[in-house]
């Protein structure tokens, strides 16, 4: 809980004003009953409305200095609070944004969303409360006890003993708690998953009809949710009637035993009135206090979580990003990694390269070694699970190789940094992203600063120029939730014009080009042939990997041919025998190949 209170230190002007605004608001709230006890005995017993009028008059002050005083506390309070939702939510996207694919795929991104709304939530409520009102129930329940000892010394000592019980009564229940509304955050994770699941594969659930079992699914899960949230508020809500109770038993006594004083001669009516409100006063802040400490429960688990992603230990990213020091330090490193970025040749050398996803002993890449010059372009076929996306995925440090070297115009990728080697990288992922925003931004996304002009050539180049024209508001067209009204050809070749944009030292292309009809995959690569990058194509085509400088022939994470298109088809009965099938059926027969 420390760590993430620590964000609040920038506030800390702010806060201390609430708790001062506070502290007057309280004072001013002690002293009522007070004044309530002098205007029952010196002017209503005595019949003297003088007395009544001006002391009158002193409560009416008062409590509008505590209202002014309990609406600025507000004010800070919200201010403060605010704030730190805001640092914290984004410290904690920064911090995801920064993980290593290794250690982020160690969290569900469902899990991830959850931390970023509404554990940052529950923890910025926390910080209001305990700012406003947190802070001021245990004032309330200890200044009322000492203000009723004072009145009456008897009356007051009796609210005096029975107040700790109470607290610890309080306290046990919240310990109770605490687990069970950690459990409930992780049944939220549970039905955000399957939200985002279902949001994703839609097209797909429809197809198979399967919405059905998907609204029983989710109807499961979400009834595990209320179930446990049940179990922890009817715990949780427990707490108020059995603390009402165990107080009113306590005012009841004051009353009783406030009767005989009265008719013993040994107190007013006024000291009784005064020490029963003080017993009111602690009820309500108690009843607060069950309410705040409920609320503490969960805000306590949701620290727990957002400290587990906060404290994730990342060592592989640590040595690759580089953090400026001041601003100026940013743009002069902008300058020299834009400089060192153009310098960038794109040759690619591995050096007997392995590779294991984390946390698996099967070996998805053994033994890899080949050299690219700077400009080839590589083709790499393979059956489906042979390594083909995790070797590109080494090039620009999504995974570490777990042996061999990877070295970029002849250094080692660890030694050059994640933003001078990946600046100079243009990706396009086998799974199309597209993001919200016309079809200009998603192509400038690649790189912000590109004129219109370079986002038309890269349209051309990636064969999407003509058809962006076509669209209602061309280039300007606002393109639906992951590019919902593109067809997935459009798609590919949007992703591919964002890669282009960014005018690369090495294009990396994941099975960018499988929905794409033969022949403007067959001008794409005549485009690709212009620029002078240096290019990975996975294909399953062979027409694709005719013209290519490199072809690399992986099967079961094992470099088994590599050479070029002739070299292949004498030296490779594998190659051959894709290349056979292909030349007689069409794609469709490359599966049986292998």
């Amino acid at each position: 809980m420390r760590t993430v209170l620590s964000f609040l230190r920038k506030y800390r002007v702010a806060a201390c004003a609430a708790l001062a605004m506070m502290l007057i608001e309280l004072s001013v709230e002690l002293i009522q009953p007070l004044i309530i006890s002098r205007i029952i005995d010196k002017g209503i017993a005595v019949k003297n409305l003088n007395v009544v009028w001006l002391w009158g008059g002193i409560l009416l002050v008062s409590a509008g200095i505590a209202f002014v005083a309990g609406l600025a506390s507000s004010f800070f309070a919200s201010h403060a609070s605010q704030g730190f939702g805001f640092d914290l939510r984004d410290r904690l996207y920064e911090k995801v944004q920064s993980l290593s694919y290794p250690v982020f795929g160690r969290f569900a991104t469902s899990s991830l969303i959850t931390r970023l709304t509404g554990d940052v939530t529950q923890l910025q409520d926390m910080v209001f409360m305990g700012l406003r009102f947190a802070t001021r129930v245990p004032l309330v329940v200890f200044g009322s006890m000492i203000m009723a000892v004072v009145v009456h010394g008897r009356l007051g000592l009796m609210l005096a003993v029975l107040t700790p019980l109470v607290i610890w009564f309080v306290l046990w229940m919240i310990n109770r708690t605490s687990a069970r509304f950690g459990q409930v955050q992780k049944q939220m994770d549970a039905v955000n998953g399957v939200i985002q699941e279902n949001m994703t594969g839609m097209r797909l659930i429809r197809v198979f009809v399967r919405r059905n079992q998907e609204n029983e699914r989710f109807r499961k899960r979400s009834g595990e949710l209320m179930q446990g949230t049940v179990s922890a508020l009817r715990l949780s809500e427990t707490t108020t009637p059995v603390l009402l109770l165990m107080m009113n038993a306590g005012i009841l006594a004051v009353l009783w035993f406030g009767k005989i004083d009265i008719a013993a001669g040994n107190a007013s009516i006024g000291q009784v009135v005064a020490v029963v409100n003080y017993a009111l006063r602690t009820v309500g802040a108690l009843s607060a206090l069950s309410w705040i400490m409920a609320s503490y429960s969960r805000a306590s688990a949701s620290a727990a979580r957002t400290i587990e992603v906060l404290g994730t230990e990342d060592p592989s990213e640590e040595q690759w990003e580089e953090k400026p020091e001041s601003s100026r330090k940013t743009v002069s490193n902008r300058m020299e990694k834009k400089q060192e970025d153009d310098r960038m040749k794109g040759e690619v050398e591995f050096s007997r390269v392995s590779f294991s996803y984390p946390g698996s002993d099967l070996k998805v890449l053994e033994d890899i070694s080949f050299h690219v010059r700077p400009g080839e372009r590589v083709a790499i076929l393979g059956a489906t699970g042979s390594g083909k996306s995790s070797l590109v995925q080494l090039i620009p440090g999504l995974y570490e190789p777990t042996g061999g070297d990877i070295a970029v115009d002849g250094k080692k990728i660890g030694l050059l940094g994640a933003l001078r080697l990946r600046s100079g990288i243009g990706y396009v992922p086998q799974e199309v992203i597209l993001f919200s925003g016309s079809v200009r931004d998603n192509i400038a996304w690649g790189r912000e600063d590109a004129a219109f002009e370079e986002i038309q050539e890269a349209a051309r180049q990636a064969q999407i120029h003509e058809t962006i024209l076509s669209l209602p508001q061309g280039y300007d067209t606002m393109l639906g939730q992951r590019g919902v009204n593109l067809s997935g050809g459009q798609k590919q070749r949007l992703s591919i014009a964002r890669a282009l944009v960014r005018r690369p030292a090495i294009l990396i292309l994941d099975d960018s080009t499988s929905a794409l009809d033969t022949r403007t995959e067959a001008a794409l690569l005549m485009e690709l042939d212009r620029l002078s990058c240096t290019t990975f194509l996975i294909t399953q085509k062979v027409s694709s990997t005719v013209s290519a400088d490199l072809i690399l022939l992986l099967d079961e994470g094992r470099l088994i041919a590599c050479g070029k298109h002739e070299e292949l088809l004498t030296d490779s009965p594998l190659y051959r025998r894709i290349a056979e099938s292909q030349q007689g059926g069409g794609d469709r027969y490359v599966q049986s190949a292998y």
